[in-house]
């Protein structure tokens, strides 16, 4: 065989293919740094640049947005998925906007695609993951029509026997079962696992599965919302998943920390909407009865707004609110979050709020699994702290909260990060709590994580050495593809 000629003849066809992939960015214009960064990529990394692109760029989403878009019409329009009794206790009440800016954010929030506000709910906050899991546990072993778990990961060790024995339990004693996971996320969920819980009745069905023998090569537009539901009364959201490293129970993460609500009360039917909508998505199975949609009363006195996400909507929901929720600020913004790899537009918003005079406070790990999308964030810091933002590094745990407190009046908590991935890519979910009490709990818990972080400061910023400077250039050179 002649080498040389049959190199030449590999290279040149390789790069032909190269030309007419850069063609293919440059005619889906987006944000110049990640066109930038995709076609170096390609260029650069002969043929594992070609294999990243194909598996995880962001490929046009006219047709998949569409589709997505006609079966939620469908089923938002189907009687069997309306509660009278919910629409009618939402014309009699009403959601106080007594906060400047909480009118139009609420307005905003609706016209991204969120539901509407409901008042009375009785909202309890998790902070301590083991709470949580034992608060959810208890709310299946009481479970008597319906069980519905919705998760991005759901490992295969202790907590995940728990939750599967749990779950086999219910279903032998009548309960109706679904568990929806996400493919990616439970890529290492074995059939042996799962054939248990499929023996005894249980409905376990993966989202957005990537099969390339069937043409589904993209590994993006993953499911990253955390959503449990109980009889269609009680509701569990926020950032955990199902795992032992979740509960801090892994020495290689050490102690993991997260925020969880349990809601009671209407804002529980739009989880289950949510749900429904997702897992008809995935099974084609539609979901319709009363049982899924008991009558709404008030449970409590507090008002949330449940606010799903993703890339089946024409806008990018949470850039919007993020972003919306920074410039409505008067006093004060908290954020805490694991992944903070914005935009330059965020960036902007969060040093604009701080000159403007609002106090903008974030806390993010010192450490983390994901450590290139570290590196990225800390290359941002140099903007911030010149413009007054206060960055704090926390080091006692895995810090995997996503939380957004302003001006202590209300405050959002949910599965997005503040980075690329949440806001073009994934399919989030956030729970928006207009109450001064639940922004105060929230608020302390902060403060508590703050006092036991490291300040972040400009000096520091300065003393960063020259290979580490390189590093965080290069991992913002790749964050918009992250």
């Amino acid at each position: 065989m002649d080498w040389p000629r049959t190199w030449t003849i590999l290279s040149f066809g390789y790069y032909a293919v190269a030309v007419v992939t850069t063609l293919l960015i440059l005619r889906r214009p987006r944000k110049p740094q990640a066109m930038l960064a995709w076609i170096l990529a390609v260029l650069l990394l002969p043929g594992v640049g070609l294999l990243l692109f194909v598996m995880m760029s962001e490929p046009r989403r006219g047709w998949h947005q569409r589709r997505r878009r006609r079966k939620r019409k469908k089923l938002r329009a189907s009687s069997a998925l309306k509660s009278d009794a919910r629409d009618e206790y939402l014309a009699t009440s009403s959601a106080p906007q007594d906060h400047v800016g909480v009118a139009r954010l609420m307005n905003l929030a609706r016209r991204l695609g969120a539901y509407p506000p409901t008042p009375g709910n009785d909202v309890i906050i998790y902070h301590d993951a083991e709470k949580t899991f034992l608060a959810i546990q208890m709310a299946i072993e009481a479970a008597q029509s319906h069980i519905h778990l919705e998760y991005y990961i759901l490992q295969a060790d202790d907590t995940g026997r728990a939750v599967r024995d749990l779950l086999i339990d219910r279903a032998k004693q009548g309960v109706r079962c679904r568990v929806l996971l996400d493919y990616v996320g439970c890529w290492r969920l074995s059939r042996r696992f799962i054939k248990p819980m499929r023996a005894a009745g249980v409905q376990v069905a993966f989202a957005l599965p990537v099969i390339p023998w069937r043409g589904r090569w993209r590994v993006n537009y993953r499911n990253h919302r955390k959503i449990a539901i109980i009889d269609g009364r009680i509701g569990f959201t926020g950032s955990q998943n199902i795992g032992d490293e979740y509960l801090g129970r892994l020495k290689k993460f050490g102690p993991w920390r997260d925020t969880h609500l349990k809601i009671v009360g209407p804002a529980v039917q739009d989880l289950q909407e949510v749900f429904i909508e997702d897992w008809h998505y995935t099974t084609k199975e539609l979901l319709a009865g009363d049982d899924y949609y008991p009558s709404s009363t008030a449970a409590g006195e507090h008002v949330a707004q449940i606010v799903p996400s993703g890339p089946d909507q024409v806008a990018n929901v949470m850039h919007q609110l993020l972003f919306a929720a920074v410039a409505a600020a008067g006093s004060s913004i908290s954020v805490i979050t694991p992944y903070f790899s914005p935009d330059e537009a965020m960036i902007l918003a969060l040093a604009s709020a701080s000159y403007r005079g609002v106090r903008v406070r974030l806390i993010v790990p010192s450490c983390g699994d994901h450590r290139v999308v570290l590196w990225a964030g800390r290359s941002y810091y140099e903007e911030l702290t010149r413009s007054g933002v206060e960055i704090y590094e926390h080091d006692g745990a895995m810090l995997h909260s996503k939380v957004m407190i302003v001006d202590q009046a209300w405050a959002m908590v949910g599965s997005a990060n503040m980075d690329e991935r949440s806001f073009r890519i994934n399919f989030e979910l956030t729970t928006l709590l207009y109450d001064s009490n639940l922004a105060g709990d929230l608020h302390r818990d902060f403060e508590g994580l703050r006092r036991q972080s490291r300040t972040i400061t400009r000096q520091d910023v300065a003393n960063r050495s020259f290979g580490e400077s390189i590093l965080l250039g290069l991992a913002r050179l790749a964050s918009p593809v992250l």
